[in-house]
């Protein structure tokens, strides 16, 4: 199964393991378990100290367990993990045989400190690029407290599964038999949601740091510049995201950013926070901005209140808070999300495979999804509001060249269809010659744009009337020590490139503010 370029470079990691270990394997008859057994026996020959067993009675066939001798561990793979998933399948190896993880020592204790009974199921597939960060997640977890077991399910070898819970989405989590969360979601997102009182004792913490002189609000690509470049003034320098990485993480390929040729999202956020944390910068994840509060004189602390209860107060502020793809805004669109309406294409496709699906936009995202999504469903509907497709030609003349693939033009969306458990269908309005029009099938892939993150800042600084927040040639918004970047701004052509240049020049800007703007001094009784 492994070639022995990857041979050669897992026997290198096994050789980080300290203690030694079972794999057991629970294997039918099929292809699929003949498969995994190939796998299994090619990562037990690299290192004396894995033992394999294929004695595994487990129900779900094939699947393997990793145990260390005389402890059943409850980390389960019920897949064949390569693709996404191989660095999940390496990382559950090393820290099963001993090997320390790299996570914060208070996450490791309060992993340790959860009490209660957590039998996790997590739907992925191998090509879901949001998954790794679940499943290794979990898999730590159940490595660090007895208390928590899980097992890592691949839809597509699992279909019957799959149907049966109607997962249309992934990564797709349950807790104890019932629906715990979906999407992209780190260690520290999960033990948040499972230790109750995380939130208030984070909120008192943040409150009682000192103030910043640099405060960043968002932690794509710019809102890492910002960091980097403020870092590097030597002055105090903190970053408050919901997630590092941002829109970032969501994106499969990233092939235009000068110096590196190719990369995929998840690759680059993780580059970025890396390169952030060479740097002394505080980095608070997992929160969320809810309301900015203005210094009551110049060169003043603005307050930034986050959801959590929190508060934050810096000299300057530099708002870098990005996208989110755009809803169509139609009936049936949020009683359908995760149902058959689904946003990411490399994520979702394969759990439609050999259905029918339609692709609502024809820009360039669009007309890749179309193009990725004919390879695996059976057929796919392209819908395009304006007259003709937006994206590159080259992309069009190979949508076209595809035999399962129906584009409509002049097609305004209008409603979602289903039996109101899951997606059957959608209806469109040709408007050309007004007719409406219904589509029958399982899946839609809305890829029809960006809209900024900014309904927290109304009334409080200037917004376009697309809800960007307006900057002037040095990032500076009409709130005085305030700054905005990237995506989230009124800057035009939203690329990645783009972001961190403005990122940089934010935190210039924000530093030129504060060598020219006195600290307000304050008056002793």
């Amino acid at each position: 199964m492994l070639d022995d370029n990857l041979k050669a470079q897992l026997k290198a990691y096994l050789e980080r393991v300290t203690q030694p270990f079972e794999i057991v394997a629970s294997l039918g008859d099929s292809e699929s378990s003949r498969d995994m057994e190939g796998l299994l026996k090619d990562i037990a020959a690299l290192s004396n100290q894995i033992t394999l067993r294929t004695d595994g009675t487990d129900a779900r066939k094939p699947s393997f367990a990793l145990n260390r001798l005389g402890y059943n561990m409850g980390l389960r793979f019920a897949a064949i993990p390569l693709g996404h998933e191989f660095t999940s399948l390496v990382l559950a190896l090393l820290w099963v045989g001993g090997h320390p993880p790299k996570v914060e020592p208070e996450v490791i204790e309060q992993i340790r400190n959860l009490d209660g009974d957590y039998n996790f199921e997590v739907y992925m597939s191998l090509s879901c690029h949001n998954c790794p960060d679940v499943v290794q997640a979990l898999n730590l977890m159940a490595v660090l407290n007895p208390k928590v077991r899980v097992v890592t399910i691949d839809g597509a070898l699992f279909q019957d599964e799959v149907n049966e819970r109607q997962i249309m989405a992934v990564p797709s989590i349950y807790l104890n038999g019932e629906p715990f969360g979906s999407g992209r979601m780190g260690v520290e997102e999960i033990v948040a949601k499972l230790d109750t009182g995380a939130a208030a004792r984070d909120a008192a913490k943040l409150s009682a740091r000192a103030p910043y002189e640099v405060l960043i609000v968002g932690g794509g690509p710019a809102g890492a510049a910002a960091a980097v470049y403020a870092a590097r003034k030597g002055i105090r320098t903190g970053v408050a995201a919901e997630r590092f990485g941002g829109q970032v993480n969501d994106t499969m390929a990233i092939e235009n950013f000068i110096s590196v040729p190719e990369t995929d999202g998840p690759k680059f956020a993780a580059a970025l926070e890396q390169h952030v944390k060479a740097y002394d910068v505080d980095i608070m994840n997992l929160q969320r901005a809810d309301k900015i509060i203005p210094a009551s004189e110049p060169g003043g602390l603005i307050e930034v209140q986050l959801a959590n209860g929190g508060s934050l107060k810096s000299r300057s502020v530099i708002l870098s808070t990005g996208a989110r793809w755009r809803n169509v805004n139609v009936p049936g669109e949020e009683q359908y999300k995760n149902k058959g309406v689904a946003y990411c294409p490399h994520c979702d496709g394969p759990l439609f495979k050999g259905k029918r699906v339609a692709v609502i936009g024809g820009g360039n995202s669009g007309v890749e999804a179309a193009i990725d999504l004919a390879g695996i469903v059976a057929h796919v509907t392209l819908l395009e509001f304006g007259d003709a497709l937006r994206a590159d030609a080259v992309l069009v003349a190979k949508l076209k060249s595809l035999p399962n693939v129906t584009i409509h033009t002049q097609a305004q969306t209008t409603e979602f269809t289903g039996d109101g458990n899951k997606l059957n269908g959608l209806t469109y309005t040709d408007r050309a010659s007004g007719e409406s029009r219904h589509v029958e099938l399982e899946g839609v892939f809305v890829q029809i744009g960006l809209v900024p993150n900014t309904e927290w800042l109304k009334g409080t600084v200037e917004l376009s009337r697309h809800g960007e927040i307006v900057v002037d040639a040095k990032g500076a918004t009409n709130v005085p020590g305030v700054f905005a970047a990237g995506d989230v701004t009124t800057v035009p052509y939203k690329q990645i490139i783009i972001a961190t240049g403005e990122g940089a020049k934010a935190a210039l800007s924000a530093f030129d503010y504060l060598i020219r703007t006195p600290v307000p001094q304050v008056v002793v009784a």
